[in-house]
């Protein structure tokens, strides 16, 4: 009889340590293919107000917080002067980066060639401003606001021709 117990004790531990076990493995490979899916993003704001609401403002700042200006009225230094002007400009920086992701997301990419190499080079030429604003390297930060320039123009060019003939309007 204490045989007996003995293997029903053995048995029911070994079903109950089973238990435990398969309630703790991993998911079922079904499980992990719907969480594998690819996720949804919110893209109702849409590529213009991406432009004008969040990278334009950004960049303008890169722009207008590198370089020199030399006119009439004398020599200016447009660098940050400050740590703490050197960090908003880094923050505006970061802004660039992810405005570069924001645009290559599903939903807002216009198509999967040159859009993305502009997107990727936009968030490239963020990360190099943020590089120099951290250094606080002006011909770096400089250097960087061209490059930003040149894929902004770039993309303008090929996604947005009057974009930049508004300019030449207003020359006139």
């Amino acid at each position: 009889m204490q045989i007996l117990a003995s293997k029903l004790t053995n048995t029911t531990l070994l079903l109950l340590i089973s238990g435990i076990l398969a309630a703790c493995s991993a998911p079922e490979e079904n499980e992990t293919a719907q969480s594998s899916a690819d996720p949804t993003f919110n893209t109702a704001l849409g590529v213009q107000d991406i432009m004008s609401l969040v990278l334009e403002p950004a960049s303008d700042i890169l722009w207008d917080s590198g370089g020199w200006v030399l006119d009439a009225s004398g020599y200016e230094e447009l660098y940050p002067t400050t740590d703490e002007g050197w960090a908003y400009v880094r923050a505006q920086a970061a802004t660039v980066v992810e405005s570069g992701n924001m645009l290559a997301l599903p939903g807002r990419a216009e198509d999967n060639d040159a859009w993305m190499i502009y997107s990727k080079g936009l968030s490239e030429a963020g990360i190099l401003a943020m590089e120099a604003a951290a250094t606080q390297n002006e011909e770096d930060f400089f250097q960087a606001g061209a490059q930003l320039y040149s894929v902004c123009t770039a993309c303008h060019q090929a996604y947005n021709p009057d974009i930049n003939n508004r300019f030449d309007d207003e020359a006139d």
